[in-house]
């Protein structure tokens, strides 16, 4: 099997191809229902304007899907994308236990990508992981579409509690 060499376009799942609004309730309450929450995940409708924009950047890039989605999480992720028929590739999901902001975690990622190859584009609903991401020389698109369904539970979630 011949390597792929082309670039990468790396895609963020939760408000980026994935609609979370249905199950961001869960996240208001104290103590956050953490298990409900990716629970509900498979039902997660598919945000039109991303999964386009995710096809047409698989007709020049591989596509890698990094994610702050827990670890345990894969099976039910791997199953929604081949659902929506997105481009099949990488998973890249929070490990187990790692409670960093999504700004650390995903820039960390993207570092070890761009050490063999070039990262064409990182697609992201948030602005702190976009806003950090271009700092570091990476090309952003803001999923400007999945943006506005980000409500505050879940902006505290991807930054201060480490757990999407």
């Amino acid at each position: 099997m011949v390597p792929d060499t082309r670039p990468l376009a790396v895609f963020d799942l939760d408000n980026t191809l994935a609609d979370t609004a249905h199950r961001q309730h869960l996240l208001q309450r104290r103590p956050r229902d953490w298990n409900a929450f990716f629970a509900a995940a498979p039902q997660d409708p598919p945000l039109a304007e991303g999964v386009l924009l995710c096809r047409r950047a698989a007709e020049e890039c591989e596509v890698v899907y990094l994610t702050g989605r827990p670890e345990r999480c894969r099976e039910d992720t791997l199953a929604w994308l081949a659902a929506q028929e997105l481009p099949e590739g990488r998973l890249f999901m929070r490990p187990r236990a790692d409670r960093r902001p999504a700004r650390v975690t995903k820039l960390e990622a993207l570092r070890r990508l761009a050490r063999s190859r070039e990262v064409r584009m990182l697609v992201d609903d948030d602005e702190l992981v976009c806003r950090d991401a271009e700092r570091a020389g990476h090309r952003v698109v803001r999923a400007v579409w999945g943006a506005v369904r980000t409500g505050e539970a879940m902006r505290v979630a991807q930054q201060s509690e480490g757990r999407t």
